[in-house]
């Protein structure tokens, strides 16, 4: 891997006892990129970004920050860190702990900044331990981004967002790629990801099992979605043999198949007033089923 990546993973080995957390993982993330690492529950994801914070050692195999260890200091300070669980004093209010976290960097972002990217408008005089988890969150996010980080790693983000927050992150997130922050992103919702992400990387039993674009994760996958609407009873196409599943919702009709143009022909050939036809390639979700699958 390049040392020019803001974070690589070079033959990334892991073992606690007799689990494999990594199995000689590579991966980089470029400057001024987001990658979305996914994959189930336990297949390596939160191993990966503690091996990069250098919370914990890989058994083999080394992680790079801008080409140095993540145990250098001067490399530290140019990277910040959202996880999915945080412990903060309860009885410090929001402007203090962001204050506090300001202090430590030379050029840290101003406050007004921090409170617009993350929504924090109202919340600055609350003590932490009021906040709903959102809010939280979203203080969470602020101290992640206030001293100008030119690596992110973002942890589940957006876990316990309203769909308003969400969007202010989703949009804040793309800020800081367009500026040149380099992202790591792992997030449960594959439409996060789908949204956000200029490069996948899914991970099972702690390999990489896909990588690259959002496009070309999907492209992985021949499932198509046709929707239409049509007279035709749901349960006779539910035989063709093409067919993987149909359903019905009023006069609509969803049918999922790997042979797309063949069940459109038997559409059109069953039934002439067929209406509002379209077809739709697998979405990251799909895909993501279908790769984790043939992995496990």
């Amino acid at each position: 891997m390049s040392q020019a990546a803001a974070a690589s993973w070079n033959g990334v080995r892991m073992r606690y006892g007799a689990t494999i957390a990594l199995d000689g993982i590579d991966l980089a993330v470029g400057a001024g990129e987001l990658l979305a690492l996914l994959g189930p529950n336990g297949a390596g994801k939160s191993t990966a970004i503690a091996a990069a914070l250098g919370l914990v050692e890989p058994d083999a195999g080394e992680v790079l920050l801008f080409g140095q260890s993540p145990r250098v200091l001067a490399t530290r300070r140019h990277v910040g860190v959202m996880l999915q669980a945080a412990s903060m004093p309860d009885t410090l209010k929001v402007a203090e702990l962001l204050a506090q976290t300001r202090s430590y960097y030379a050029d840290p972002r101003a406050t007004e900044d921090c409170v617009r990217r993350a929504g924090l408008e109202g919340l600055m005089d609350r003590r932490y331990g009021r906040l709903s988890g959102g809010q939280q969150r979203r203080v969470q996010y602020a101290l992640a981004i206030c001293g100008r980080p030119r690596l992110l790693f973002l942890d589940e983000p957006s876990v316990g967002l309203d769909v308003d927050a969400r969007g202010l992150l989703w949009r804040s997130v793309r800020d800081l790629v367009a500026e040149g922050c380099s992202v790591v992103l792992t997030t449960h919702y594959l439409e996060e990801a789908e949204a956000l992400a200029d490069r996948v990387a899914v991970l099972a039993r702690g390999r990489v099992v896909a990588a690259g674009s959002v496009q070309q994760i999907r492209a992985r996958v021949t499932q198509r979605r046709i929707r239409c609407i049509s007279a035709l009873d749901a349960t006779a196409i539910g035989t063709w043999p093409e067919v993987r599943s149909v359903c019905r919702d009023g006069e609509r009709i969803e049918i999922v198949t790997d042979a797309a143009e063949i069940v459109v022909r038997q559409l059109l050939f069953e039934d002439s007033a067929v209406s509002e036809l379209e077809v739709q390639r697998a979405g990251l979700a799909e895909a993501f089923v279908e790769i984790t699958r043939e992995a496990a």
